[in-house]
């Protein structure tokens, strides 16, 4: 007799299933026949399974909450989101760059961090790493970088090597790769990690004014410096204890009510500014000095509540750049104007082109769009289902005070790199960082990290190449470096693209 406090398992149509054990067959012990359509349904469902996994970003989990304006930040923006005391459902996606859909939580390598905010105008994704820069400065060579994070074609494995050779032959990765080699390449966890926009963002007032800004999310728990970390043995051992660390610690915390929570804090340049700073302020590779632009508080981020089916609300969990509400927009960033595209693009791929009517990715707000059918389709389109027309069809409206994230720009079309400012280049912010954030035990560190690396299959032109990077960016640590490769490899050159089978992981 049936358990009625147990609700029947039924096929995806609804219909009753008879048996969770026994497939359909001509006597009990003759073949499978081909009508018993749950064993069919269920093959045929497992098989189609697995959705993609993303390109770069694609081991990772998430949660669900709120943000909260707390400050006052009126004066630079009119999105209603950051008004004071507006409050916005979010979800937040963390996640390790390079590795695969499976690989372990604690290899070295940048952590993402995005947000997307569900606004009554729309979502606002804003995407992001736990590092305030990136290796490089234009999308042309984005492919190519992540291509040498990734695996060799001949024997499937990671290569220290590819790595270094491609760092080393792009000198803007420094200051990136420096914070990559100290504590933050591997964070204790997601809830005691900062979070950064790492791009330049275009904030409007309600006049009309603009101003530029980067992103900060300051953990709450612990320091907010966002520092806490794991050494590289502890990293190691725990890929091997639990390769889901990261994502099982956030996951528990929540459902025992430990809330993670970070601050929001502003840089804000004013527009005119990015005309004459000594920097370039769209160059991804660099930061603000906060002496020049200091933090500005604007809110909370706290996450209080778990996914219920990670499949659909975390794996197809879509973010993208473009995503933009009046008073958000782009800035002349290269990267952030590619990501623009490459990220839409990439979910159109993945998840199909009607990926925005997936639950966790559909606004919150009436939608009136003028696409229709495709792959997966869900709603329905309503005629007329074409602009212009005269049948009552919507029409675009400009947002009062214009549509954000336009500034000026002229010259002629070339493919060359940013004009270089008074302070622009490759070594200067990597070696601040090595010499006037860290302390002796973070440099300590450091200095093992990336010998230990560098020790691990790199072929000795790559070394040479490797230890005068390090040299560009502070003589004495880049002979402390070398030194200590020297020490661990016997003196000896290795040889050229043989991959360390036992890596644990780069950039």
């Amino acid at each position: 007799m049936a358990d009625k406090t147990v609700p029947p398992t039924t096929t995806d149509a609804g219909i009753r299933v008879q048996s969770d054990e026994h497939s359909l067959t001509i006597g009990r012990d003759g073949p499978i026949v081909l009508h018993d359509h749950y064993l069919l349904e269920q093959m045929a469902n497992f098989n189609r399974e697995r959705i993609p996994e993303r390109q770069p970003h694609a081991k990772g989990s998430g949660a669900f909450g709120h943000f909260e304006t707390t400050g006052d930040v009126s004066r630079y923006t009119k999105a209603k989101l950051f008004q004071p005391g507006a409050k916005t459902d979010v979800a937040v996606r963390f996640s390790t760059v390079a590795g695969e859909r499976g690989s372990p939580d604690t290899w070295r390598d940048p952590r993402g961090f995005s947000v997307k905010f569900y606004t009554e105008d729309g979502n606002f994704d804003m995407v992001g790493n736990n590092t305030p820069i990136f290796f490089i400065r234009d999308p042309i060579k984005f492919q190519n970088f992540i291509r040498s994070q990734k695996r060799r074609a001949d024997n499937g494995l990671r290569d220290h090597d590819m790595m270094w050779d491609f760092w080393t032959l792009s000198p803007e990765s420094a200051h990136q790769v420096t914070y990559l080699m100290g504590d933050r390449g591997v964070p204790k966890n997601w809830r005691e990690m900062n979070g950064y926009s790492s791009h330049t963002y275009m904030l409007t007032n309600e006049d009309g004014e603009k101003f530029w800004v980067k992103f900060h999310f300051h953990t709450e728990v612990g320091d907010e410096s966002g520092n806490a970390h794991l050494t590289q043995d502890e990293a190691v051992k725990k890929a091997g204890e639990d390769s889901d660390y990261h994502r099982r610690d956030l996951f528990d915390a929540i459902h025992a009510g430990d809330h993670p929570s970070w601050t929001l804090k502003w840089q804000v340049m004013p527009y005119e500014d990015a005309r004459t700073y000594r920097i370039n302020p769209f160059d991804l590779t660099k930061v603000w000095p906060h002496e020049d632009y200091p933090l500005i508080e604007v809110g909370t981020l706290t996450l209080d509540e778990n996914p219920v089916d990670w499949d659909t609300q975390i794996e197809q969990l879509a973010f993208e750049p473009n995503n933009m509400v009046p008073g958000i927009g782009l800035s002349p960033d290269k990267m952030l104007l590619a990501r623009g595209f490459s990220y839409a693009d990439a979910h159109r791929a993945r998840l199909g082109v009607n990926y925005k009517q997936i639950p966790v990715n559909k606004p919150r707000c009436p939608v009136h769009s003028y696409s229709r059918a495709g792959h997966m389709r869900t709603e329905n389109a309503l005629d007329p289902v074409y602009a212009p027309n005269s049948y009552g069809g919507p029409a675009a409206q400009a947002y009062p005070g214009g549509e954000a994230g336009l500034w000026h720009a002229d010259g002629d079309m070339v493919r060359q790199a940013y004009t270089l400012r008074k302070d622009d280049d490759d070594w200067s912010q990597a070696r601040a960082l090595v010499n006037d954030v860290m302390d002796d035990a973070q440099r300590e560190r450091f200095v093992s990290n990336v010998a230990g690396h560098l020790a691990d299959g790199v072929s000795e032109k790559v070394l040479v190449r490797a230890f005068e990077y390090w040299r560009n960016v502070d003589t004495d640590i880049g002979g402390r470096i070398e030194k200590a490769v020297r020490d661990k490899i016997g003196g000896k050159s290795t040889a050229p693209g043989m991959a360390s089978a036992k890596s644990i992981g780069g950039g």
